[in-house]
């Protein structure tokens, strides 16, 4: 099976009890939990990790990049400033995309800008939980022959 890492950056370990108004009240145990589903269903090995830690959630890309393994990525807040993210992303090679639980044109204004968008493959936002379905879908669609 092929493999996609889905890397979750700040305060989305908190799913399910942060503002479930705006990101719902599924956890992120279960958030992995569906993607490793879906994968499977899919033929992709999904691995799924979070971390609050921009420099672990570049050396997971790296990682990505040397492995010339698939991403989803929602980077939460980094999204908008993190030009280390973006040049960690854009050595990804293989299929990548920028997913959202929210849609970031919707909200405040500085979460309309993404630094990350100019280097994935696609973006998928404003769809809650399905947002990542709809990434893993995407992704294998981009894989398969």
């Amino acid at each position: 099976m092929t493999r996609v890492l889905v890397i979750n950056g700040p305060n989305l370990g908190r799913l399910g009890v942060r503002e479930p108004e705006i990101y719902g009240s599924t956890t992120h145990d279960e958030l992995a939990d569906l993607c490793r589903a879906t994968g499977m269903r899919l033929g992709l090995d999904v691995e799924v990790r979070q971390s609050d830690s921009e420099a672990e959630l570049v050396a997971w890309l790296h990682e990505a990049a040397d492995a010339a393994t698939s991403v989803v990525l929602n980077a939460g807040a980094f999204t908008h400033y993190s030009y280390a993210l973006r040049d960690a992303l854009a050595q990804v090679k293989a299929p990548t995309v920028e997913v959202h639980l929210s849609n970031p044109a919707a909200r405040e204004e500085f979460r309309h800008t993404s630094v990350i968008a100019g280097v994935v493959t696609g973006s998928i936002s404003g769809f809650g939980i399905d947002s990542y379905v709809l990434a893993l879908h995407a992704v294998a669609a981009r894989l398969a022959p």
